[in-house]
């Protein structure tokens, strides 16, 4: 089974669970999600064109569109059974669509005022692989466009990433080229990133 496949089989078996595991394995994962939704910063009223990729059960994009109501959301995949789970959570908002397939060869259809993607990254396996992914991204974002990423990041020395990876074991015992780039939330190795054209 190549990664694509495993990625895609894990997703589409733990598609019922999913959500409630993820509030248990990151750590303020709905302070993550709404800082990734504030650094959106666009005018509430507009009708953005938007995607979300690797959009899981649909919490990024159901948070966006409570925000961003007139904005049209696709809403993309791997996981057949996450995309159910995501269009029952929208299932309000008429103006999203979704898509089946891999976003690391997707090939954008049109140029988008917003694209966000949560804890999904992080499986592209290379940094020439996500580097030009970034660029296909920046190249797809319409002018004063913007992507904001939430995901797990590395430290910057090898004591820091230990240190984050002691921080996590501690929770998890407790609890069971843009032109503009910041990190605007983190809390150890999870951190938003938006970026702007």
């Amino acid at each position: 089974m190549n990664a694509h496949d495993h990625i895609k089989s894990h997703f589409d078996d733990e598609a019922e669970c999913f959500d409630g595991i993820i509030i248990k394995l990151i750590p303020f994962y709905t302070e993550m999600i709404g800082a990734l939704t504030r650094a959106v910063c666009k005018d509430t009223s507009a009708s953005l064109d938007a995607i979300d990729l690797g959009c899981g059960t649909g919490t990024v994009a159901l948070e966006v569109m409570k925000v961003y109501p007139y904005a049209r959301m696709t809403c993309m995949d791997l996981s057949a059974n996450m995309l159910d789970i995501a269009k029952s959570k929208l299932s309000g908002f008429k103006s999203a669509e979704y898509e089946e397939g891999n976003f690391r060869t997707y090939r954008f259809r049109r140029e988008y005022d917003l694209m966000v993607s949560s804890l999904a990254m992080h499986h592209i396996e290379t940094y020439d692989q996500k580097f030009e992914f970034y660029r296909r991204i920046h190249a797809a974002l319409k002018p004063d466009g913007v992507f904001v990423n939430a995901d797990i990041v590395l430290g910057t020395s090898e004591a820091i990433q230990l240190m984050y990876l002691e921080r996590w074991k501690d929770y998890m015992g407790k609890s069971v080229g843009a032109d503009e780039i910041d990190v605007v939330w983190k809390y150890y190795n999870f951190a938003v990133f938006r970026g702007g054209k």
